[in-house]
């Protein structure tokens, strides 16, 4: 039996895989070291991106944290029993969370009234109220807008950031079909370069975006809900200059 046709199959196939490409097995460095350069610079960009918005993340939860278990200690102490101008004496020096500052606000109004000696009059009981609230109704604006500060950038990475990783995507894409274009060939080697940039970039996008929605909705919600405590908050003391006033009749 003539096994010499047998004997050149694995022969065959062996000068084949020879010259058959290396596998495409870059590293995400490599694929950043190879894209053209405007996609180096979209992925340079979601990357500061991405880190900026996990700084302005962290500092929100952080501030949020604090503030809420600022304000369980002033409410304690608010709601005691004690004096209330016993409790601006000691804190109005240094306020340290916006329910704070509103208490601290209202009552300097309040005090500032009382200093005139006209609090029994009709003109200022019929005003005080008034603008006791809207004092406390500025502060808590004021407050508010600082606490929502950057808030804006978290909601434009979390709708935009994969938009932009999809811009680094297409021009990752016709860089592929450029090189077939150039090469004359489709093969896996010619595509894989532009294709692997494309999903990169796609890949960074997604990084940066996903969390700073997830982020925005979250930290948003709790921003509401401090908002109404202040809002509450205020409600209450103004009832209670309310009440003040009824009784200084």
């Amino acid at each position: 039996m003539d096994t010499s046709h047998v004997a050149q199959i694995p022969n065959a196939v062996a000068g084949q895989m020879s010259h058959m490409p290396a596998a495409f097995n870059p590293s995400m460095w490599d694929m950043f070291l190879g894209a053209e350069p405007i996609i180096k610079l979209v992925i340079l960009g979601l990357i500061v991106a991405s880190i900026w918005s996990w700084t302005i993340i962290l500092n929100k939860v952080y501030r949020l944290r604090r503030m809420n278990s600022a304000a369980d200690k002033f409410e304690d102490a608010f709601w005691s029993g004690g004096a209330l101008d016993d409790l601006y004496e000691r804190i109005h020096k240094n306020p340290k969370d916006p329910l704070s500052m509103i208490f601290c606000a209202a009552m300097r109004e309040w005090r500032r009234t009382l200093s005139k000696g006209k609090v029994r009059t009709n003109e200022f009981r019929g005003t005080l109220e008034q603008r006791i609230d809207r004092v406390m109704q500025l502060t808590l604006g004021r407050e508010m807008e600082q606490l929502e500060r950057y808030m804006t950038f978290l909601a434009s990475l979390g709708s935009n950031g994969m938009i932009v990783g999809l811009f680094g995507t297409v021009l990752g894409i016709m860089n592929s079909f450029g090189a077939i274009a150039t090469q004359q060939s489709a093969n896996l080697a010619v595509v894989a370069p532009g294709i692997a940039e494309a999903l990169f970039a796609t890949a960074i996008g997604l990084i940066a975006a996903i969390p700073a929605a997830i982020a925005f909705n979250k930290i948003s919600s709790d921003l509401n809900r401090y908002a109404n405590r202040l809002d509450a908050f205020s409600s209450e003391f103004i009832s209670i200059i309310s009440r003040q006033l009824e009784e200084n009749v």
